[in-house]
């Protein structure tokens, strides 16, 4: 293997393990939102908000050049499961 190879491959995994360490920190958030809305009596989803997170995000991603297809269904999947933990957390 090449030194650039390795290298490109190092940055790779580089940013594997930051996406891991966020994804982390987005779901403790979302835990909280989701005890929250539990102890609120609120709807574990909320479409309009997701919406306007699903457009705000395309935006990005297509400002950024990644698309925003591919994007969204990365937040699609994210979403639904903050959805499924914030059910588990108002079914108790």
């Amino acid at each position: 293997m090449t030194d650039t190879l390795q290298r490109y491959r190092e940055s790779i995994d580089n940013i594997d393990a930051a996406l891991v360490f966020m994804l982390a920190e987005r779901f403790k958030i979302t835990q909280a939102v989701g005890e929250y809305k539990a102890s609120h009596a609120l709807p574990p989803a909320d479409p309009g908000r997701e919406e306007r997170q699903v457009a705000r995000l395309r935006q990005l991603a297509a400002d950024a050049k990644l698309d925003p297809d591919f994007t969204e269904k990365f937040l699609r999947f994210i979403i639904d499961e903050v959805i499924r933990h914030h059910e588990r957390l108002r079914e108790g």
